[in-house]
C-alpha cells in the first residue's frame, strides 16, 4: 500500500472511531427520542456508511487493474458513496432546523424547494450507471469526475448555507455552548470539504465531518446539564433555555403546571424524606401523555409540561385529562397514594411573558382558599399579581418607595419598652403592598437582603437621632429573613451598617421571622451566638403559628419569645385556648426567656397577661404601625 493510501486509511479509521463514539454515547445515554436526536443519528449513519465504503475502496484499489471482481466492487463502493453522501447536507440542515426550534417555520414552498433539490441530486447519483453524470472510469480503469459531482457539491452548498442562515436567525435562542459547537461544525466541515474538492487526493471530507459531529454531540446532544440525574426529567435550566428558544422563535406554546399539594404523604407512606420518589411514581404516567423531553421537574412537588405548535390546540383537553387522572390513586411499591393536585394551564407569551414567569408559576404559592383542581384563564390573575409585585419591589428599590413604620412595645406595667420596625411599600402603580405579600416574593427574587439592610439602616439612623434614648426606649426590633441570615457575609453586612452609624448594638433586637429547617439550626445558632457576643439581642417571632417550632426555641439562644396574637385571642374564646396560653407562658418562663405577646387590643387582655407574668405587650390597644414622624408624635403625647 502506497504512503498516500496508508495516510488515507489512517484518516478513515480515526473518522470511524469518532462516529462510533458519537453513536455509542447517544444510545448508551438513551438520547434517541427527540426528532433532533433521530436526525443526529441519521447524519452519523450516513458518514459511517461513507467511511466504510471509502475504507473498502482504498483496500481494493491496488487490485482493480488485475481483478475484475475488485473493479466491480470499487464501482459499487463509489456508487454507494455518492448516493449516500448526497443525503448528508440536507439531513444535517434538518438537524439544525430542529436543534434551534425552527421546524414550525417551514412553509410548503420551503419544503418543495428543500425536497425538490434533494430528489434531483439523488436522481443524478442513482442514474450514474446509465448516464455517467457523476463519475466514470476510462479504459485504464482510472476514476474521473463528471459534472454531476459539482452539481451535488452545489446542492450541498445550498443546504449548508440554509443551515447557517437558520442557525443565525435563532442565534438568541441558543446557549453559548450550542452556538460555539454549531459554528465549530460548520467551519471545520467547510475546511475539510474545500480541501478535498480542490484536491481529490486529500480525503479530508469525512474526517472533518466526523470531527465536527463529535463537537455537536458533546455540546448539543449531550444533555447532562439538562437532565436531573435523580428523576430523569429535564431540569430548571433546561426549562429556562427551552422556553426562551420557543419565545425567540415565536412558536405557539402552552405550559401545564402540575402541582402536588400534599407531598408529605410520600414520606408518611414510604418513610423516605427524599422527594425524588414522587417523580418515580409519576414518571410512567407523565411519559404516557407527552414525550419525555417535554417534561420538566422544576422542584420536588412541581412539574411543567410544554405543549408546542399543534399540541397547544388540545392543551385544555389534556389538562382536564391529567386532572381527572389524579382523582385516582397512584401505586408506590404496593401502597396506593392519593395525590392532591392542582393543574395550571397558561399560554406563553399571552398569559406568561417570559421563561422566568413560567418558573415563577411553578414556585409560587397557590391562591389562599383555592378549591379548584384546574386553573385557567381568569384563575391566573394571582400570577399577574405576582409579576406586578415583583415589578413594584424593583421600582421600590430604585425609586426609594419603601418606608419603615414603627409599632410601640410596652412593659406589662405600662412603661414604653421600645418598638418594632416594619417595612412598607408604597408603589406608584399598584398602590400600597403589605409585607406578607412582598416579603416572600423578595426572598424568591434574591432581594430580601436589600430590604433587610434598608430597614436596619433606617433604624440605625433613627437611633442616631437620639429620639429613642430621650424616651428611654430599651431597643428597637428589626425583622430578619433566615434566607438573609444564611448568606456567608451576613455578619459582616450587619456590623458594617451598625459601625457606620456608630450605634449601641444593645439597642437592636433582631427578630427571626421565617421557618427554620432543622438542617439550618447549627449554622443559624452560630450566627446568633456571634452577634449576641457583640451585644445584639434576638427574639423568636410568631411563636405558636406553625412558622416556629419547639426545636428552634430549644436550639437557639433567644432573649425574647414573641407569642403570636392567635394564642391570645383563642384564650378569650375557650377554656382550651386559655390553657394553651397559660402553658405556653409557663414553659417559656421556665426556659428563662422574656415574653412578649402580640395582638393586645383590650384592657382585659392586659389584665390577663399581667396575672400570667408576661414581660412585654404589643398591639392596636397602644398603636398601629405608623410612619416614623407619627410614631415620634405618638410617644411624645403618650409621655
Amino acid at each position: 500500500m502506497t504512503e498516500i493510501r496508508l495516510y488515507r486509511m489512517e484518516m478513515y479509521v480515526v473518522a470511524l472511531l469518532l462516529i462510533f463514539t458519537n453513536l455509542l454515547y447517544t444510545f448508551v445515554q438513551n438520547r434517541t427520542d427527540k426528532p433532533q436526536n433521530k436526525f443526529f443519528i441519521s447524519v452519523n449513519g450516513i458518514v459511517l456508511i461513507n467511511i466504510i465504503t471509502s475504507i473498502l475502496e482504498e483496500y481494493i484499489e491496488t487490485q482493480i487493474m488485475i481483478s475484475n471482481k475488485a473493479f466491480i466492487l470499487k464501482n459499487i463502493m463509489n456508487y454507494l458513496y455518492f448516493i449516500i453522501h448526497a443525503m448528508l447536507c440536507p439531513m444535517f440542515a434538518m438537524y439544525v432546523v430542529y436543534a434551534v426550534g425552527k421546524q414550525h417555520k417551514r412553509t410548503w414552498s420551503n419544503n418543495l424547494l428543500f425536497g425538490g433539490l434533494f430528489i434531483a441530486t439523488e436522481i443524478i447519483a442513482v442514474s450514474n450507471p446509465l448516464t455517467n453524470w457523476v463519475y466514470t472510469f476510462d479504459s485504464n480503469r482510472v476514476f474521473h469526475r463528471s459534472w454531476g459531482v459539482y452539481s451535488i457539491y452545489l446542492a450541498a452548498a445550498f443546504y449548508y448555507i440554509y443551515a447557517v442562515v437558520t442557525l443565525f436567525s435563532s442565534w438568541n435562542a441558543l446557549t453559548k455552548k450550542r452556538r460555539v459547537s454549531m459554528v465549530y461544525f460548520f467551519l471545520i466541515v467547510m475546511f475539510g470539504v474545500l480541501i478535498q474538492m480542490l484536491n481529490a487526493e486529500i480525503r479530508s471530507e469525512l474526517f472533518s465531518e466526523a470531527l465536527g459531529l463529535l463537537g455537536v454531540m458533546v455540546a448539543v446532544e449531550n444533555e447532562d446539564d439538562r437532565i436531573d440525574v435523580n428523576t430523569g426529567f429535564c431540569n430548571r435550566k433546561a426549562l429556562l433555555n427551552d422556553i426562551k428558544s420557543h419565545i425567540v422563535n415565536r412558536r405557539k406554546l402552552t405550559v401545564l403546571n402540575i402541582r402536588i399539594t400534599n407531598p408529605e404523604i410520600i414520606q408518611r407512606a414510604t418513610g423516605k424524606a427524599n422527594m425524588d420518589i414522587l417523580a418515580d411514581i409519576l414518571a410512567d404516567y407523565l411519559k404516557s401523555v407527552i414525550p419525555r423531553y417535554q417534561i420538566y421537574n422544576v422542584n420536588p412537588e412541581s412539574f411543567i409540561l410544554t405543549l408546542v405548535d399543534k399540541q397547544t390546540e388540545n392543551a385544555l383537553t389534556l389538562a382536564q385529562k391529567i386532572s381527572r387522572r389524579f382523582e385516582l390513586p397512584f401505586d408506590s411499591g404496593g401502597t396506593e397514594l392519593l395525590l392532591n393536585t392542582v393543574v395550571i394551564k397558561a399560554d406563553v407569551p399571552d398569559e406568561l411573558k417570559s421563561a422566568e414567569d413560567v418558573l415563577s408559576m411553578a414556585d409560587q404559592s397557590l391562591p389562599k382558599n383555592n378549591t379548584k383542581t384546574l386553573l385557567i384563564g381568569e384563575d391566573l390573575s394571582y400570577l399577574l399579581r405576582r409579576t406586578a409585585v415583583e415589578e413594584a419591589i424593583s421600582r421600590g428599590i430604585t425609586e426609594r418607595t419603601f418606608e419603615v413604620y414603627y409599632q410601640p412595645t410596652y412593659h406589662i406595667k405600662g412603661k414604653l419598652h421600645g418598638a418594632e420596625a416594619l417595612i412598607r411599600l408604597h408603589d406608584s402603580v399598584i398602590g400600597n403592598v403589605f409585607p406578607d405579600e412582598f416579603i416572600p416574593v423578595a426572598e424568591q427574587m434574591g432581594m430580601i437582603d436589600i430590604l433587610d439592610n434598608f430597614v436596619f439602616s433606617e433604624v440605625c439612623r433613627f437611633l442616631l437621632s437620639g429620639i429613642p434614648d430621650s424616651f428611654q426606649m430599651d431597643c428597637i426590633n428589626v425583622n430578619l429573613s433566615v434566607m438573609h441570615c444564611m448568606q456567608p457575609d451576613f455578619i459582616e453586612q450587619i456590623n458594617q451598617i451598625a459601625e457606620r452609624f456608630g450605634i449601641d448594638k444593645r439597642s437592636i433586637n433582631f427578630e427571626i421571622t421565617e421557618s427554620i429547617a432543622a438542617s439550618d439550626y447549627g449554622l443559624l445558632s452560630s450566627i446568633v451566638n456571634v452577634l449576641k457576643s457583640e451585644g445584639y439581642q434576638f427574639s423568636m417571632d410568631d411563636y405558636g403559628t406553625g412558622y416556629s417550632n419547639m426545636e428552634s426555641i430549644f436550639s437557639l439562644d433567644f432573649d425574647v419569645v414573641k407569642i403570636d396574637k392567635s394564642i391570645l385571642w383563642n384564650a378569650e374564646k375557650s377554656e382550651i385556648g386559655r390553657i394553651v396560653l397559660e402553658n405556653t407562658v409557663h414553659m417559656v418562663r421556665q426556659m428563662h426567656r422574656k415574653i412578649l405577646v402580640e395582638g393586645v387590643e383590650t384592657s382585659e387582655q392586659i389584665a390577663l397577661l399581667d396575672t400570667l407574668g408576661v414581660d412585654y405587650l404589643q398591639g392596636y390597644f397602644f398603636s398601629r404601625p405608623v410612619p416614623k414622624e407619627d410614631f415620634v408624635a405618638y410617644i411624645q403625647k403618650a409621655n
